[in-house]
């Protein structure tokens, strides 16, 4: 099975359903934005603290793996130099209505999050990667690749799930009831049973719940230096909110 073109139209259903992170920020968003007045999320509930966002004016930032007219917009709108760059064209459509509705400058490109061979060593002095990673197989490649086109003393912020919330049995989950079921790391195409993909995700991205040693000692082997973590969660939309945190957020400097 080809990942990548699966989640392709996978994500490109989500945008024509009008899944939460496929619609564009409102005029008034861009508005506060040009004021140096905005909120971004990495995570589901919790902004982004200020304190984690380089000086933007003029800065080249690659959103990556971040279409859907959400967060590279606001950051163009902030004074960035910004590129998206995504799997899915109707996400990128997203960025480009937003773009052309406010008058914004924004670079969209289309491609694997896991290659980023278009653009040369040290292109970038930001680099914004929201909850995206666990829709690729294999995400030692992102960091390294994250950490190639970086600049030096440029950093990079992610989010991503806390591996745990894979690992219950989809049925039961449904009655609030959480029992264990699958082991990490988890792959919708090895750890499901015959049919259950089939019968609990259908016409939902294929996901695959990395291990925390590769999510956070994969920045650490890529090179980086981890300055920042913050837990968020569903914001008490789901039962397990109550019990332990869904998502982390890391913010890596390249020395």
């Amino acid at each position: 099975m080809n990942i990548t073109e699966e989640n392709k139209k996978a994500w490109n259903r989500l945008v024509e359903k009008g899944d939460r992170w496929t619609q564009p920020v409102s005029p008034e968003e861009i508005m506060r934005a040009r004021k140096g007045d905005f909120s971004i999320l990495l995570t589901p509930t919790i902004p982004v603290p200020p304190t984690w966002f380089p000086p933007l004016k003029d800065a080249k930032v690659l959103c990556l793996a971040s279409g859907g007219g959400q967060q590279g917009p606001i950051l163009s709108a902030a004074g960035a130099e910004v590129t998206v760059f995504d799997n899915s064209p109707l996400q990128l459509k997203q960025d480009e209505l937003v773009a052309k509705r406010e008058d914004l400058k924004i670079r969209t490109i289309e491609g694997d999050m896991k290659d980023l061979s278009i653009f040369a060593n040290e292109s970038f002095d930001f680099i914004f990667h929201p909850c995206s990673n666990g829709f690729v197989e294999a995400i030692r490649p992102v960091w390294k690749e994250a950490f190639r086109v970086l600049k030096r003393q440029g950093t990079l912020i992610s989010g991503f799930s806390n591996p745990i919330i894979y690992i219950f049995d989809p049925e039961l989950e449904k009655q609030n009831i959480h029992q264990l079921k699958y082991s990490l790391p988890y792959s919708d195409l090895t750890s499901l049973g015959a049919g259950e993909r089939e019968k609990y995700f259908k016409d939902e991205p294929l996901s695959f719940g990395h291990t925390l040693e590769d999510q956070i000692s994969g920045q650490l082997d890529a090179g980086f230096h981890l300055i920042g973590l913050y837990e968020d969660d569903w914001g008490g939309k789901q039962t397990f909110d109550k019990f332990f945190k869904s998502f982390l957020a890391t913010r890596a400097l390249k020395p």
